[in-house]
């Protein structure tokens, strides 16, 4: 897993949904540091919050974990 890149994605995903690190700690109930945290590449979403988070950026964990949109195939 590359640790910098789902924190970009997690950024950008993010800033999508015009939320800030605050509107999405308050969401997980977390601390924005935390999220400033994996967003810097720093650490990883702690695994009981995953699905939480994706739901909150509309991705799955898949692209969560890969740090990537995926494409739908049929």
């Amino acid at each position: 897993m590359d640790v910098i890149k789902i924190g970009k994605y997690i950024s950008q995903k993010r800033k999508e949904l015009n939320l800030t690190q605050k509107d999405l700690a308050d969401s997980l109930y977390i601390s924005d540091r935390a999220v400033s945290k994996w967003e810097c590449g720093k650490s990883l979403p702690d695994s009981s919050i995953m699905l939480d988070l994706c739901k909150l950026l509309n991705i799955s964990i898949n692209e969560l974990l890969l740090g990537e949109d995926l494409k739908m195939e049929n």
